[in-house]
């Protein structure tokens, strides 16, 4: 087949770029279609995988600009649909479902979100998707009827033990490992569903605060998507993001106002704090919590609760071995999700008809 990715986020990079190669070596020939987005186009350049970028223009932040922007790539990926004789879409976009329907292509939406947190992809993509291929544990919604659910996780598409193998000789390219360590990360909180929920993180107090409280037991490394503060510029973790996940495994504690970093973490082991208003209503990090206790979520409304957590998790003699037992409980709960995926799209529409019929038959991707 002639299959077309579309990816919008350096997660979505991280999501597909097993699963393209895969593809590409059964035989189909694959199309990668991706817009200006923080590092995504420098990962795709380091990855050696071919893509086209068909919105470099800077992003536009208001309602009116950001339906501009839809809309002009929903009308460059037509063509480039029509003269590449696509055959499939798949991505996390609302453009895959818009421009699937208008061509009467098969199509496949992957999501993690709950759709209640991303209300505008329910209604822009909403009446055009075809299937949504979804984690078990998110609210589709509307949507519901139009999914497929799978016992795992977006992140172990890329850092279930099948497909990547943390190495400390990648860490001591970048710092010594002899002492322990803690990452920091601090996200812009732009996106559009942060600004909907007015999404608040880690601001200069906090912030200074947790270093205060981490560094009589490590070193600490901030990686950030904000611009920082001239204090907090020596902790800067400078590093090839592709090496970042070898960094993130070997970390003694992850804090952070990110989700995706924070599901990273828990699917490596590593412990880890999120800080911010989704705290509470994300069904993915609700279950990684509730379930398996791989990660805990804080309110910005409540810092103190922070820096006791903190303080408790530093207080665990045995903290990284009881958070690898928790990790390959889930592990061994959960599928290899590459190789599902895979399976899926070449397989589609029989796979679609076949997860419904029997969903068990993704224990096969083990």
């Amino acid at each position: 087949m002639n299959i077309l990715i579309q990816l919008c986020h350096p997660a979505h990079f991280h999501l597909y770029k097993n699963v393209a190669k895969n593809l590409m070596a059964d035989g189909h020939k694959v199309f990668i279609l991706i817009k200006t987005k923080d590092i995504l186009e420098d990962l795709l350049k380091q990855s050696g995988l071919p893509y086209c970028n068909i919105l470099k223009e800077a992003h536009r932040k208001t309602k009116t600009g950001i339906l501009f922007d839809l809309l002009l790539r929903d009308w460059r990926m037509l063509r480039f649909m029509r003269k590449n004789q696509v055959d499939l879409l798949t991505g996390s976009t609302v453009e895959v479902a818009q421009v699937g329907w208008l061509t009467r292509k098969y199509r496949v939406n992957t999501g993690e979100d709950d759709m209640r947190i991303v209300p505008l992809f329910q209604k822009m993509a909403g009446p055009f998707v075809q299937t949504i291929l979804s984690p078990s544990t998110c609210d589709n919604w509307k949507l519901e009827s139009k999914s497929v659910k799978y016992d795992g996780f977006h992140k172990l598409a890329y850092l279930h033990p099948n497909q990547f193998v943390p190495d400390p000789k990648v860490v001591e390219r970048y710092f010594p490992t002899e002492k322990p360590y803690f990452i920091l990360r601090f996200a812009k909180l732009k996106a559009y569903h942060d600004i909907e929920a007015h999404a608040h993180g880690i601001n200069t107090e906090i912030a200074q605060q947790l270093i205060d409280q981490l560094l009589p037991y490590g070193d600490v490394y901030i990686t950030s998507e904000r611009e920082l503060e001239p204090q907090f510029e020596k902790y800067r973790l400078q590093i090839n993001p592709l090496d970042i996940h070898h960094v993130l495994a070997f970390a003694k504690l992850y804090i952070g106002d990110s989700q995706s970093m924070a599901v990273e973490a828990a699917m490596l082991g590593t412990p880890s704090l999120r800080f911010n208003d989704f705290a509470g209503r994300i069904g993915v990090l609700e279950e990684l919590e509730k379930k398996y206790e791989l990660t805990y979520a804080i309110s910005p409304s409540n810092p103190q609760q922070l820096y006791d957590k903190v303080n408790e998790l530093l207080a665990m003699p045995d903290l990284q071995s009881v958070f690898r037992q928790r990790r390959q409980r889930m592990l061994s709960e959960k599928i290899d999700v590459t190789a599902f995926l895979t399976w899926f799209i070449e397989n589609y529409p029989e796979s679609r008809d076949i997860m419904k019929e029997n969903p068990d038959y993704q224990w096969n991707f083990k």
